[in-house]
């Protein structure tokens, strides 16, 4: 997004654009899937006076104006993403930590079968699936291996 899309967006809500409000988004843009604490690092890098509370703050309001989204990816912070990314469905390793996405029409079959049996409607921007990556099940399955 740029810098004068984001300042129209903030004036038309009575608010202006601040250095910090322009790094947060930039560095959600950046990082594409982050934590409150990785943006807050980024940001720090270019301007260290920069607080978490900011940070935080910042998060809450960009993610009202329907710029950035977030998820839960683990038990701690939440993870923010860019709010123009397409839907999608997050595949979390529970061994490396990797985060990659899937097309939200995988769930389309469950989501009707719930949406028709319990009147529920699934976020897809918020399902997040945990398991094993590729990468992760190869290496476990080569030293599995060597074990033998």
């Amino acid at each position: 997004m740029s810098e004068s899309s984001l300042a129209e967006i903030l004036r038309e809500r009575g608010l202006r654009l601040t250095p910090q409000r322009q790094l947060v988004l930039q560095a959600v843009h950046e990082l594409a899937h982050a934590t409150p604490e990785q943006i807050h690092n980024a940001v720090r890098e270019v301007a260290a006076g920069v607080n978490i509370t900011t940070v935080y703050r910042t998060l809450e309001l960009l993610e009202e104006l329907g710029l950035v989204r977030h998820t839960h990816l683990s038990h701690g912070s939440p993870t923010y993403h860019p709010a123009g990314h397409d839907q999608h469905i997050h595949l979390v390793c529970r061994h490396c930590g990797a985060v990659s996405e899937m097309d939200p029409m995988l769930m389309a079959p469950l989501a009707d079968e719930l949406a028709r049996e319990k009147g529920f409607t699934v976020d897809v921007g918020h399902v997040a699936l945990f398991g094993t990556c590729a990468d992760c099940g190869d290496a476990a399955g080569h030293a599995a291996h060597r074990g033998k």
